[in-house]
């Protein structure tokens, strides 16, 4: 059975993102994920983790202004020195959540860019970034354009191409299956063409279209958990799988702990 890791950014709204900790461990889960720490202390957020038995396994660098619209600052000429600073900060509560994995948000693509440019300076940023990183894993993400419009990075084999270029052993995918599936499908295949590879850091599920619970929609996660299972077994794949969906039952109080009936199944001893 694969590990899952909890998306506290998206799971458990009906408490306040501090009381999000004892919330999903007192639901089974080991491990935490969120979209930025920076608005608390390393400390809190240490002591929370330390409190409830979790790990921390993965949040995003600073993605720039996102109050103003943007969504990572990698791709853009220009904002180099902006990259960095947010790297290092990310490094800096890394180390204090002993967190493995880093996620770069590429960035907008601006209105009649040059493309070849972009790619140049995300390159450039994201070999920065993983020798900064010594020992912790920086993670992209392809993200599809209907979430996020002009988002710079689309696709699973964009993705490698990019890793596979910059030559970094510690740059690696970060997988989402729903935005895999809303830009290109085929959503086992290529679980089965690059979960061997070595270059898929995390993995991330939530139900399509409605990014809710995982077995609503039209992926058939008990399917796919099934082939993570047996890919990662014949290869040695030991990440996690982030759980990073909104409950459909929203704030209600109990609403994500009522909605997580697919996990209790997938835990499920076997017959």
């Amino acid at each position: 059975m694969p590990r899952f890791a909890v998306n506290l950014s998206m799971l458990y709204p009906e408490h306040d993102f501090l009381d999000r900790f004892t919330a999903a461990a007192v639901d089974g889960f080991e491990a935490v994920e969120y979209l930025f720490p920076y608005a608390y202390e390393p400390a809190v957020i240490a002591a929370r983790l330390a409190d409830h038995g979790l790990r921390q396994v993965l949040f995003n660098a600073p993605p720039g202004d996102w109050d103003a619209g943007e969504r990572g600052v990698a791709c853009l000429p220009g904002r180099e020195d902006d990259f960095r600073r947010g790297i290092d900060d990310a490094l800096r509560f890394a180390d204090a959540l002993a967190c493995p994995r880093i996620h770069v948000m590429a960035g907008l693509a601006p209105d009649g860019a040059d493309r070849a440019l972009l790619q140049a300076t995300y390159a450039s940023n994201l070999a920065w970034a993983a020798q900064a990183a010594g020992g912790r894993d920086v993670l992209i993400e392809p993200i599809n354009t209907r979430d996020i419009p002009r988002f710079f990075l689309n696709r699973q084999d964009e993705a490698h191409r990019i890793v596979q270029a910059v030559g970094a052993a510690n740059l690696k995918v970060q997988m989402d299956l729903y935005h895999c599936q809303i830009v290109e499908g085929d959503v086992a295949m290529k679980l089965r063409e690059y979960l061997p590879t070595g270059r898929v850091g995390h993995l991330q599920i939530a139900g399509v279209p409605q990014r809710h619970e995982p077995d609503l929609g039209e992926l058939n996660y008990g399917y796919l958990l099934d082939v993570i299972d047996e890919v990662s077994a014949a290869c040695g794949w030991d990440g996690w799988v982030g759980c990073e969906y909104r409950p459909r039952l929203g704030t209600q109080v109990g609403g994500t702990t009522t909605g997580l009936g697919w996990m209790r199944a997938a835990k499920a001893p076997r017959a």
